[in-house]
């Protein structure tokens, strides 16, 4: 019996929130360990669409919830979501949900230095969300981040807000920006203190409990790998490390825990916000992917950039991510298309390369080299057998099998949970 890990290989909104669903139904424990409330999950069961962006998917199907310390946490944001859910009908209490006392938290403050900066960067903006989750993360490497548990330490809370408030109302002011006082961060935090404080503990040990009594761990990661701070399209990233190796270290948990990691990749690509994308398509292909996969944010609502599939970005997330195999998501999209086109490798100032850059002026540089192959006119949307699949299907899928160095390993065919083709179990590994 293995945990198991997931995270996105893409850009993100690979529909990860449904392949995480579809999972938590096996395990005991869903786990978020990195990222903020700038990530979402849509999940459909029944009748009922669930949009999370800070609680694990797994409440959805009555497992134990986990944030771990990993995760920067907007206080309200998340009173606000359980309550949302609470009241489609979830039960959230500090015995379904644990949230590390070690956790950074995210203050009015973050938002705003977010916002200004951003608007400050003028033609160079980075496509932030502007809730703070940079600023947060920031925080805690500086050693200024009021955590959960200093919540429970009034005497500590005051010096840390004065420290903190000199670094923040400084950049503030010189963004022309308005500053706070510490009475608005002291208001702040007096009136989510009573609700937030019953729900933390200390996740490390609770998660080791676990382990030892032979539960199962599904670790969820938010974005992806290529938005990594240090593997992702820097500096057009998130402020967090996305691979799987972190679902330990945000947890609190040892790195032989995290068990298979399963990578979540789109049958095309998609990127919301600014950055290099070699594939994205700008013509009547492209907005048909687009339409077809309902392309849009489930956190900002922005419309995806779409284009087609990239292997040699997946391979190095594969790489990197320590990815054990692929759930294929949305294939259903691709049915009818003439052709469909693979990204094998790209053209950099006329000189071909095998892997993407790192640097920021290459990255905009470079052209894809496709590879194009027939497509198919009969659907996939529903299948929940490999032989229910259009031959033509099926050669698309080996075909990104060897491109991108692993198997395929679950195969989505539409947003409803059953819809699935599962060719290995992750949590029997």
């Amino acid at each position: 019996m293995s945990n198991v890990t997931v995270i996105g290989t893409q850009w993100g909104d690979e529909g990860k929130g449904k392949i995480v669903d579809w999972l938590a139904s096996r395990a005991d424990i869903v786990v978020r360990f990195q990222g903020g409330h700038n990530a979402g999950h849509t999940l459909v069961v029944g009748d009922q669409v669930y949009k999370l962006s800070l609680l694990p998917s797994g409440l959805v199907r009555g497992k134990i919830g986990v944030i771990g310390n990993g995760v920067v946490v907007d206080p309200k944001a998340l009173m606000t979501e359980i309550d949302r859910v609470t009241a489609q009908g979830l039960v959230v209490t500090p015995e379904t949900l644990w949230i590390a006392e070690n956790a950074p938290l995210i203050l009015p403050v973050h938002g705003a230095l977010d916002r200004a900066r951003e608007a400050a960067r003028g033609d160079h903006k980075i496509g932030t969300t502007g809730r703070g989750i940079g600023p947060a993360y920031e925080d805690k490497v500086a050693r200024r981040a009021i955590r959960i548990c200093d919540l429970a330490e009034p005497e500590t809370l005051d010096w840390k807000l004065d420290e903190l408030l000199l670094h923040h109302n400084t950049l503030l002011a010189g963004l022309g920006a308005e500053t706070f006082t510490k009475e608005q961060l002291k208001d702040f935090l007096a009136e989510i203190t009573p609700r937030l404080l019953p729900f933390s503990c200390q996740v490390w040990d609770c998660l080791d409990e676990a382990r030892r009594a032979g539960r199962r761990i599904l670790f969820e990661g938010a974005q992806a790998v290529m938005l990594d701070v240090d593997h992702g399209t820097y500096p057009f990233v998130t402020s967090s490390n996305t691979v799987a190796a972190v679902a330990a270290s945000g947890s609190g948990v040892s790195p032989s825990s995290v068990g298979f990691v399963l990578g979540i990749a789109k049958a095309y690509t998609t990127r919301v916000g600014e950055g290099p994308f070699p594939t994205e398509l700008h013509d009547q292909t492209g907005r048909t992917l687009g339409e077809r996969g309902h392309e849009f944010g489930t956190v900002t609502g922005r419309p995806r950039r779409c284009g087609w599939f990239d292997a040699v970005l997946i391979r190095r997330a594969v790489r990197v991510g320590g990815v054990s195999g692929i759930a294929l998501t949305k294939l259903d999209v691709l049915d009818g298309l003439d052709e469909i086109s693979i990204c094998v490798g790209y053209e950099l100032d006329g000189q071909k390369i095998e892997t993407f850059p790192s640097a920021p002026g290459a990255q905009a540089r470079v052209k894809p080299v496709y590879e194009t192959m027939p497509g198919w006119k009969e659907t996939t949307a529903g299948a929940r057998s490999w032989a229910e699949l259009p031959a033509q299907a099926i050669k698309y899928v080996r075909r990104i099998e060897e491109l991108i160095e692993a198997p395929v390993t679950l195969l989505s065919t539409s947003p409803e949970r059953d819809d699935t083709i599962l060719m290995r179990d992750p949590f029997e590994d």
